[in-house]
């Protein structure tokens, strides 16, 4: 059980949304970089970064961030946001980071996300990000028809690493995790899950660490940990003890 905290990049800096709005973006640090290096302080072991502003405009916009933040760190970086040609995987891979978020190409053109897990083994993610159980697009601002089950089923046999699942209607508002929809996802495919949108408490993290969680491969912490609802150590602790 991994847990990502999340640096969200909305104009150079460190946002967290509300239900996924570009317009209720609340500031959390101006130095994105030295935001990744106190997660890496913490002792958080993976890192969740989204170029918020290139998920909008389907291409990077906060790559000068990105670059900065890793420079700034040791641990491995996911990155996503706008990143939706096989150049623009390849040019962040080389960069840098670990692996590679593709949400609303997923929908869009899921033969290139299939292209992409053959040429780079183990290091393609698929975000898909669901309002209604609908998956959503363009940074969220597009309602699509298939269901996230549905999605997710097309890439089962692509090799795909993971699969981050956003409950939009929970993302920024601290309801907690949407365990029954997560976990139903992981149910219907073989791809590591990994739970977005919502995590509120250490009791979010007392119900991962359950024994019909151990399919999850983790879960991403923003505003929780932003709001100091969430304590790192506290909350790193209990996943050590479970492995355990």
């Amino acid at each position: 059980m991994i847990l990502f905290p999340a640096i969200d990049l909305k104009d150079g800096v460190c946002v967290r949304l509300k239900l996924g709005d570009m317009n209720e973006a609340t500031v959390y640090n101006t130095d994105p970089a030295a935001q990744a290096r106190d997660f890496e302080a913490m002792g958080f072991k993976y890192l969740h970064v989204v170029d918020l502003n290139g998920a909008f405009a389907g291409n990077s916009v906060n790559g000068a961030a990105v670059e900065a933040i890793l420079r700034a760190v040791k641990m491995p970086v996911q990155l996503g946001g706008g990143i939706r040609t096989l150049d623009a995987i390849e040019a962040w891979l080389d960069k840098g980071v670990t692996r590679v978020i593709l949400g609303t190409v997923a929908v869009r053109d899921p033969a290139l996300v299939k292209a992409a897990c053959a040429r780079f083994p183990g290091r393609i993610v698929v975000g898909i990000d669901a309002k209604g159980g609908k998956v959503a697009v363009e940074g969220w601002a597009e309602a699509s028809s298939l269901s996230a089950i549905d999605l997710a089923r097309k890439f089962e046999d692509a090799g795909v690493a993971a699969i981050v699942y956003t409950d939009i209607d929970r993302d920024g508002v601290l309801k907690g995790i949407n365990f029954e929809s997560t976990l139903a996802l992981a149910e219907a495919v073989s791809i590591p899950v990994i739970a977005s949108g919502g995590l509120a408490s250490i009791a979010d993290i007392e119900r991962l660490v359950q024994p019909d969680c151990a399919r999850l491969e983790g879960a991403i912490s923003g505003r929780a940990i932003y709001d100091g609802r969430l304590d790192p150590a506290e909350a790193l602790a209990l996943i050590g003890a479970a492995r355990r």
